[in-house]
């Protein structure tokens, strides 16, 4: 897109570009998302931006009204596998706060330089202002929706002192934190979160979102002891541990769909409801980000059905299921043992090999079993030849892995079934555009073929 129509979607409030870029008023020093409900500025007083960081490099501060902060990541990085979208994909699971710009740059295997260079280059802002970006809205969310006090807050966020986190609150939100907290809507019955309630979080999608075939799956994949599918048709609830960098988790996401607001703009989207436990509040953003992808949340469904429509074997069953996601994984293991030894078999070495919640929850009682875990004589095959690749790094399946070289090294693994690592590809890395051995695939599905076989799939032609 061009500014000019960067500018149209804006005047048209077109909910479909939100997280694809911002706009930025000079005469107000406001960002926004370009559904803001806010009066068109005119088009002289309008800078544009590919990330809510370089609108704030810029000095401008997020607007209030349309929360520019909690737009649904860009589809882009999705799609992408170059060094950019890998980078970005690994900013979003909060590398850069664990393990600085040099473990950034060491995962994607280029210098610091280079990575900083390229991100600034294209997006207008580096490695390190990208994390304090999306540090800010993880320090908005728990000042929001918590009781902790502030210092906590700053240091669970990821910043490094509380002088840092107070001058990026003000810069971004134009307030302090405390004045953050208490702008914060308090209806009738309402009531922060606790060490017990969780925080409560609204995980958002651009565009409609077909949240009926997405638990379906879940429920059919759950691993008795790490997920449960509970509560009737459309009001289930999706319960899961988490395996986290500092801490464990579980979290809980709602089925059922909330009406989008009036005056939202064209092409409303809308969010699934979530609670998170969190044993260490530092694992925030990585959390949100692992569930994000689990459910496909930063999709651009428009593309996406846009494409596959245009196939007449496929466009009844777009216009049936408008939105279809693609669901991830938050763990790559869990994937591949699913398809090499089944749920059963799954259950089976979570009991044996997952490591025991301090305190379960419900059926809820263990993590997935670690790579180093799996690694021994058991379960051995295929699966355990997977887990000792990714417990010495020989195999990547993280965020920023190059899919192309993962799927090299999965194939390259003993007894690894070529159809097994095609899914692995889909639901590990998320790649949108894969084509499992033996089935035809045309190339006009491209590049969103992890999606067409998802519609056959759901409406039966093939096998889940």
């Amino acid at each position: 897109m061009d500014d000019d129509s960067r500018y149209e979607a804006v005047r048209s409030r077109d909910g479909r570009f939100d997280g694809a870029f911002f706009f930025a008023v000079v005469t107000t020093g406001i960002y926004c998302r370009p559904s803001c409900p806010a009066i068109t500025p005119k088009r002289s007083n309008v800078r544009f931006f590919r990330t809510a960081a370089a609108a704030q490099g810029s000095g401008f501060r997020a607007c209030r009204r349309c929360r520019p902060d909690a737009v649904p990541g860009s589809a882009e990085w999705n799609v992408r596998a170059d060094v950019v979208g890998r980078a970005m994909r690994l900013i979003g699971d909060g590398v850069v706060d664990r393990e600085g710009v040099a473990g950034l740059a060491a995962r994607l295997g280029y210098s610091a330089r280079q990575v900083q260079r390229q991100l600034t280059a294209e997006l207008g802002a580096g490695p390190v202002a990208l994390a304090r970006a999306q540090r800010a809205h993880s320090a908005r969310t728990l000042l929001r929706t918590t009781d902790l006090p502030v210092t906590e807050i700053a240091f669970a966020a990821g910043f490094a002192s509380v002088r840092q986190f107070n001058d990026t609150i003000r810069q971004v939100y134009d307030a302090t934190p405390t004045g953050v907290r208490a702008a914060a809507p308090r209806g009738r019955g309402t009531r922060r979160a606790t060490a017990d309630a969780g925080v409560p979080l609204r995980l958002a999608h651009r565009g409609p979102y077909q949240r009926a075939a997405v638990f379906d799956q879940l429920a059919r994949e759950a691993v008795p002891g790490i997920e449960e599918v509970t509560g009737a048709l459309g009001r289930r609830t999706y319960r899961r541990t988490l395996r986290l960098p500092h801490g464990t988790g579980i979290a809980a996401v709602e089925e059922r769909a909330r009406a989008p607001k009036p005056g939202g703009g064209r092409h409303p989207g809308g969010w699934l409801q979530a609670r998170l436990h969190l044993t260490d509040p530092r694992d925030l953003t990585t959390a949100v980000q692992r569930l994000r992808r689990l459910f496909d949340l930063d999709a651009d469904p428009y593309a996406v059905d846009e494409r596959l429509c245009a196939d007449p074997r496929l466009a009844p069953l777009v216009a049936a299921r408008p939105g279809l996601r693609s669901p991830g994984a938050v763990d790559p293991l869990e994937p591949a043992a699913r398809a090499l030894v089944g749920v059963a078999g799954a259950a089976g070495l979570v009991q044996r090999y997952g490591k025991a919640l301090d305190a379960p929850c419900g059926s809820l009682t263990h993590l997935f079993p670690e790579p180093g875990a799996l690694a021994g004589p058991e379960p051995g095959g295929p699966l355990g030849a997977l887990a000792a690749a990714l417990a010495d790094g020989t195999v990547r399946l993280d965020p920023g892995a190059d899919r192309d070289e993962a799927h090299r090294a999965l194939l390259a693994l003993p007894g690894m079934d070529p159809a097994v690592a095609a899914t692995l590809r889909v639901r590990s890395l998320a790649d949108p555009d894969v084509a499992p051995p033996g089935l035809d695939t045309p190339d006009a599905w491209r590049p969103w073929r992890s999606y067409a076989l998802q519609h056959l799939r759901t409406s039966g032609e093939l096998n889940p």
